[in-house]
């Protein structure tokens, strides 16, 4: 399990170090996953995200993500979704822009255990992007983008099962452009998310976590961090 956390650790810090030297931001995320099962091999997901702009000036992104799931095994999982995000900005002019994009996507899920309680899960997320131009709102850019993620569930206190009490959730993603960079940033890389929370499994089917999410995203010209608080409840039924 040490091993896994360094590795965890280690892919977040993974950004050439010249990179460190950026402007920063803050803000907060509110988040709320949930997971359904409809019979041993089909389900669905859902999930809605409630973002800030620097300093928490007001609601820059809200993110709602829908998907159907099918299930291999107890541990594996396959999905398409899709994704609907709203982008607005307030410019230094004083003027608002809107810039919605809605997304296609698929993905893999494989659960693994790394103690007889924690858990470690693994996920590839392939995006078929559709970005709104905010000077034609009839216009759509397309890009496709990849995005691997991975997260520790690790209990404060020794058991066999793990259904209630305090634990520590450790993850990152990364995230690159594979089709139409020109259309994002200019780049294959776009951008590294790395959280740590602490957080209360409620029972086995509900967890609450307040933790701190480190976002490092790379624009056509300069980069910048995120530093975000996130509050996130998990239901799976």
């Amino acid at each position: 399990m040490k091993k896994t956390l360094i590795l965890l650790l280690l892919i977040g810090l993974a950004i050439p170090g010249k990179l460190f030297a950026q402007q920063n931001r803050f803000s907060g995320w509110a988040a709320l996953f949930h997971t359904q099962k409809f019979s041993d091999k089909w389900g669905m997901s859902f999930d809605a995200q409630f973002r800030s702009a620097n300093h928490y000036d007001y609601l820059q992104n809200v993110l709602l993500r829908p998907s159907v799931n099918y299930y291999f095994d107890n541990n594996k999982m396959a999905a398409l979704g899709y994704a609907y995000i709203s982008a607005n900005n307030h410019l230094p002019t004083g003027a608002k822009t809107f810039r919605p994009e809605s997304r296609i996507w698929q993905q893999l899920i494989i659960n693994t255990k790394i103690s007889k309680a924690a858990t470690l899960q693994h996920r590839l997320r392939l995006e078929q992007r559709f970005l709104g131009n905010t000077t034609n709102k009839t216009d759509h850019y397309f890009a496709q983008r990849v995005r691997y993620f991975a997260r520790a569930v690790i209990p404060l206190k020794k058991a066999e099962t793990f259904t209630k009490g305090p634990f520590v959730g450790l993850q990152n993603e990364v995230m690159v452009n594979v089709q139409n960079n020109h259309k994002v940033n200019n780049h294959f890389f776009d951008q590294n998310r790395a959280y740590a929370a602490v957080g209360y499994r409620v029972h086995k089917k509900a967890d609450v976590e307040v933790g701190y999410l480190n976002q490092f995203v790379q624009q056509t010209a300069g980069s910048y961090f995120n530093h975000v608080l996130q509050a996130a409840i998990y239901t799976r039924f």
